[in-house]
């Protein structure tokens, strides 16, 4: 059977959406009796929700997050240093808006990484622009940058972002003198946030860190058992792993 010329019409003009819920719609009599604004509003929910979902795609695959998370999924109920109401307040948004940024700290295993890419899920949901990079391999890749032309670039698109994470965060620095003010910035760091003054052994390094990152920074200092042993103890129970 050939294609009804609106059906066609809809995909030369990049709705696919509505041309999928129109062609739905051919094939559901019941619909039939539906008023004509609402089959037509049908048809514009499922155009929106198509590009939503492009949009979201398209978010994610840029941000590269390291870990599949949700904030859905983070387990509120263990105890390692979570306060809900903080949490419920990092998750709607807000603080990146004011460009404000995170430290989450706490010792290996605890899961900081995971919060990190849950809240940057987050932010990707919220249509909002996110990059993520472990610090080891973005300073590799800026090293190569300096060599082959592209660091400017490279700076320009860490500057550009609303959220950039940085995870494993040691005993080097990157410069967000381009992002002060103007985005916010998760850190994850094993280390406490009050060794940072003296780790790098720079004092014009160590000020960078605290006049940009810290001063207007929320917290989350984690606590505990290890969530990856506390997760394999729980698979071993019932087979549902804690994040």
């Amino acid at each position: 059977m050939l294609n009804h010329p609106t059906h066609e019409r809809l995909i030369e003009l990049g709705l696919t959406g509505m041309a999928k819920a129109f062609e739905e719609q051919r094939r559901s009599p019941d619909l039939e009796a539906l008023p004509f604004e609402d089959r037509i509003g049908l048809l514009v929910d499922r155009e929106v929700a198509e590009r939503d979902t492009r949009r979201l795609t398209t978010r994610l695959k840029i941000a590269a997050l390291r870990q599949t998370a949700c904030v859905e999924d983070v387990d509120l109920r263990t105890p390692r240093g979570i306060d809900r109401a903080v949490f419920v307040k990092l998750v709607a948004g807000d603080w990146i808006d004011r460009h404000e940024n995170l430290l989450v700290t706490g010792a290996t295993g605890l899961g900081k990484s995971w919060l990190a890419c849950a809240l940057g899920h987050k932010a990707c949901r919220d249509n909002r622009s996110v990059l993520y990079h472990r610090v080891p391999r973005l300073f590799e890749a800026l090293a190569l940058a300096r060599g082959d032309g592209r660091y400017a670039r490279l700076l320009k698109s860490l500057g550009r972002a609303q959220l950039l994470i940085l995870d494993d965060w040691g005993l080097s620095v990157l410069t967000v003198e381009d992002r002060h003010g103007r985005a916010s910035t998760i850190v994850t760091s094993q280390l406490p946030v009050d060794t940072w003054h003296g780790a790098i052994g720079d004092p014009t390094v160590d000020d960078a860190i605290l006049d940009r990152l810290v001063h207007n920074a929320h917290r989350l200092q984690l606590t505990g058992e290890s969530m990856r042993k506390r997760s394999a103890k729980t698979i071993a129970l019932d087979g549902q792993p804690e994040h």
